[in-house]
Formats: C-alpha cells, structure tokens, sequence
C-alpha cells in the first residue's frame, strides 16, 4: 500500500470510528452524505504527502491537522470554530462565569474580529468598545484572516498588564484605537435593580448564566415590596448565555404550556419545542424590553418570544441576529469542535440569524442621553394611565361588558 494511500485509509477509518461516539443518528447522517465526500478527501492526502514530501522544513503532524480542522471549521459559518486544547479549557473556565480579559464578546466577520458586546462593568466597556466595533489590530498584531481563538488568546494575558486594541466603527469607516488593562472577569447576572418612577421597576440582565432566572425572580419580588405596578426589562448589551436560563426568564411571563422557542436542526434531537412550564404567570404586569445591537442570542430568544405573544413591548435598536445553537463536541485529544447544529425560532417560526429582532418602536440612543429608556418610561406611565382610568370606570358603572 503505498503512502499516500496509507494516509486516505487512516482518515476514512476515523471518520467510521468517530461516530460511535454521537449515536445512531449521526451515524446515520454520515452514511447518507454523497460519497463525493471521501472522494474529495483525496485531495486533503495529496496536500499532506506533498506537505511531507517538500516542504523545508520538517511539520509536527498534529499542527497540520489542527490547522486543517481551523479552516475546515471556519469556512461554515461565524459561530463554529475548532478548539485547540488550551482554548477549550479556557472557554469552560469562561462558562463559569469568571475569567481573564477584557470583557467583551466577540465573533468572526469577514475575516476580522467583530465585537457582538463589551459587557457591563468591564475594561471593554469602560474604554468605550461598542457593538459590531470591527477589531482589524491587536497590539500589532493584524488579526486578518487568524482565528477566533487565535485571537481571543491575544486579547487575554496577565492580569494587569496592557493590550492596545485598534477598531473600524461605523460606515464612515472611523478608526479607533483603545489601550484596556487585563482584569480577571467575573460576569453578574443582574445589574442595577431599582424604581425608576412611581409604579415603574428596572432591571438590568447582564448575562443569562446559571441562575439568572432564579436572581430576577428575587429581584422583581424586591420591586413588588414597593408597590412596583410594570417593569422595564433591559437586555441592551446582553451577548446571551444558557438557552435554559433565558426560556425560564420568559416563563415568568407568560401562560401554562406557552411555545418560547423552538430548535431545528439535522438530527431528531436537534429539533426541540420549548415551552413554559409554571402552572400561573408569575408577572403579568406592563412589560417594556429594551434591546440593541449588542443584544443577542438568549435576549433576542427572550425579545422574540416577548414580541410574538404580544406579551410586551420592545423599544430600541433591531438586537445582533445570533439565532444559532453550538454545541461543544469533545475530541479524543482535549481538544473540541464548537458546531453550529441548529437554528433558533420564534414562537410565530421566525428565523434570529442575520435578522435579529426588530422593535415594535425603533429609536437610537444620542451621545449623553438615554432616549430609549425615557420612552420606556413614558410607555409604561401611560399603559398605567390606561388602567387607571378602566378601574375608575368600572367602578362608577360607567363601563358595561357584555
């Protein structure tokens, strides 16, 4: 048997043993794929014995096979990346909720760095880093055409220590330059908690984590002590989370055996309906959600579902449009495949990805002035005027129902 074909037989053979480790259906979703597929694998052994063969300098096996696996992953899409095992330990340090850095989430697009969200309290944030800031240099590092894990590790580093971050904003292509100091970051759920106005409660979600849920239920019992009668639930900023945490958010609004939000994907199990589960709505008062452009994934999920069952009302600006599941697919090495295996629907079937929410009232904020919040408030005073007035009138008779 000859090299080349030598090295053809070991990656068919992983590819047949490989997924034994993602059950039947997996399996059976390979086996269907058009044989062209292993054809085509030819050409990858004839890029590596050519690799082997002439290039001038000897190559450690494994960095051509990781960098296979980048590239591989990184032509699908924005989200799915292959995680080198330093990085995937990294990101399960950052799925507790605490880690080095400087705060921001952030994603590829077109062949740079993209910031979905500085998050509240951070270096990113205090040094004005905003959504959809383009990231072309970190120190002086071009970060064109590296991978977003690459890159993620150039942003991280000692705590303490500085990382001057350059940025194209907007469409008139202005460039930026921040230098941040490193922090060891520690994400809160909830931010500020508070009555804005008479009868009108706040409350900030920073992150849907593990429980956030649980933490805004003891916030808003904190705002029924003062008599709160409606609540400004505010997800501007907010890059998401757990999808679990963000469909309890919505439970507490909404009826028994209510549609939140549904998954499709390729395989059976990918393709789920989720829906509320507490026997009585927890809150069914006046609701106005606040959104932006860094608003994404479990706030558009939270926003959508919101919109779509009339629930509430969503002010701002249209959210990010990250209507995507990953799931992190441990390899035999340590390392990890982040894979994009569904999409996220709306109650009425609405598609997040690229799309995002759109406000039922569209309004941008101005430089020192919070106009979104103020017409939140305005919104809510006057739904309260409303009602208000309709209890005054059924009480003096003068509403008759039939």
């Amino acid at each position: 048997m000859s090299k080349k074909k030598f090295i053809l037989y070991l990656i068919l053979l992983s590819l047949f043993i490989l997924p034994f480790s993602f059950g039947n259906d997996f399996i059976g979703s390979i086996s269907a794929q058009d044989s062209s597929l292993y054809k085509e694998l030819e050409l990858f052994t004839d890029a590596i014995t050519l690799i082997q063969k002439s290039y001038v300098e000897d190559v450690e096996p494994r960095k051509i096979i990781y960098g296979a696996l980048s590239g591989m992953l990184r032509v699908l899409d924005d989200y799915s990346q292959f995680l080198e095992p330093k990085m995937y330990e990294e990101m399960k340090v950052e799925t507790e909720g605490k880690f080095g850095g400087i705060g921001a989430e952030v994603t590829k697009k077109d062949n740079y760095i993209q910031i979905i969200t500085p998050i509240e309290g951070t270096p990113a944030a205090k040094a004005g880093l905003k959504p959809e800031d383009l990231v072309i240099k970190i120190d002086e590092n071009s970060v064109k055409d590296i991978t977003l894990s690459q890159a993620v590790e150039l942003l991280r580093g000692k705590v303490g220590t500085k990382v001057k971050i350059t940025v194209v904003r907007g469409e008139e292509n202005k460039i930026l330059e921040f230098e941040l100091e490193r922090e060891i970051i520690k994400i809160d759920s909830l931010g500020d908690i508070t009555e804005l106005a008479p009868g009108i409660g706040y409350i900030k979600i920073i992150q849907f984590q593990e429980g956030t849920a649980k933490e805004l239920k003891a916030g808003m019992d904190r705002l029924d002590e003062k008599n709160i009668q409606s609540l400004i639930l505010d997800l501007r900023n907010n890059p998401g989370g757990l999808l679990n945490e963000a469909i309890d958010v919505v439970d507490y609004f909404v009826k028994e055996d209510t549609l939140i939000v549904s998954t499709r994907g390729k395989l059976k199990e990918q393709s789920l309906e989720f829906k509320s589960k507490k026997k009585k709505t927890i809150y069914n008062k006046p609701l106005v959600i606040l959104l932006n452009r860094g608003s994404a994934s479990g706030s558009e999920i939270v926003a959508g579902a919101v919109q779509d069952l009339k629930r509430g009302i969503i002010v701002g600006e249209r959210s990010f449009g990250k209507g995507s599941v990953q799931s992190i697919i441990p390899l035999r090495d340590g390392s990890a495949v982040r894979l994009t295996t569904a999409k996220y629907y709306t109650p009425s079937g609405r598609s997040i990805i690229k799309e995002g929410i759109v406000p039922d009232i569209i309004l941008k904020n101005s430089e020192g002035k919070d106009q979104q919040l103020d017409r939140a408030v305005d919104i809510l005073k006057g739904i309260m005027m409303y009602i208000d007035h309709q209890k005054s009138a059924e009480k003096e008779g003068s509403v008759v129902r039939e």
